[in-house]
């Protein structure tokens, strides 16, 4: 049985949603979002380590709603970076085991049953997406490009990688000064070796607008009906 440290990204500081508190902090059926993953992370026997990147100013904040709602794993939050990808750095270089699984806090609807078929598919990196349902142009200000959609892949989390793969990936990056929006991509960009894709869920939504409040709302009230949440 492999074991994996756990990357969860809560370096958001609720811009988009007009918030002076991280949205991760946002109450989900009278919890935390990020509480509604870490319950589920901790009963997975696989992943002995949580790492949490979050704000500097709410580390404290952090561990002290952790303590409140008794998780058990082993947890270190230390601080965010600037970026999503600086953040995943700073929680690469604290990760203890071989295999790493990287989530969002802000992503609370991920089964346990998801964590489980990531860690038990073969290949040592792999993601979850979805299909694109709808046209996808290249473009800003007029179209450049036609682009086919079955051959696109909207990116899911949660990701699993080889911890020393995707450090030294983040490091290339780093020195090359370039960004990218997650790690998938960032990956994908240094070694150009198969990412396998798993079939996500149309329910693991990222809350990031006041919109998905309410969608998030609706899901947990119909998710509480389903098996595995």
């Amino acid at each position: 049985m492999s074991h994996y440290s756990f990357i969860l990204l809560s370096g958001g500081i609720g811009k988009r949603m007009q918030l002076n508190i991280p949205k991760q902090f946002l109450l989900l059926a009278g919890k935390p979002i990020f509480i509604h993953v870490l319950e589920k992370i901790d009963v997975i026997e696989e992943i002995r380590e949580i790492i949490i990147p979050c704000p500097q100013d709410f580390v404290e904040k952090t561990m002290e709603t952790i303590q409140e709602y008794g998780i058990s794993k082993p947890i270190r939050c230390i601080n965010g970076g600037e970026s999503r990808q600086e953040s995943v750095y700073n929680g690469l270089k604290e990760a203890s085991f071989d295999h790493v699984i990287i989530h969002e806090a802000v992503r609370p609807f991920v089964s346990r049953e998801a964590f489980k078929a990531l860690m038990e598919t073969d290949n040592e990196n792999a993601i979850y997406g979805l299909d694109i349902p709808f046209t996808v142009l290249k473009g800003k200000h007029v179209i450049e490009e036609n682009l086919e959609r079955d051959q696109l892949v909207n990116v899911q989390l949660p990701h699993k990688y080889s911890t020393k793969k995707l450090l030294y990936a983040h490091e290339c990056a780093r020195e090359d000064k370039l960004e990218f929006t997650e790690d998938a991509s960032l990956f994908f960009h240094y070694y150009k070796s198969d990412i396998q894709i798993l079939q996500g869920s149309e329910y693991n939504i990222k809350i990031t607008k006041p919109i998905d409040r309410k969608i998030a709302e609706a899901i947990y009230r119909e998710s509480i009906l389903m098996e595995g949440y």
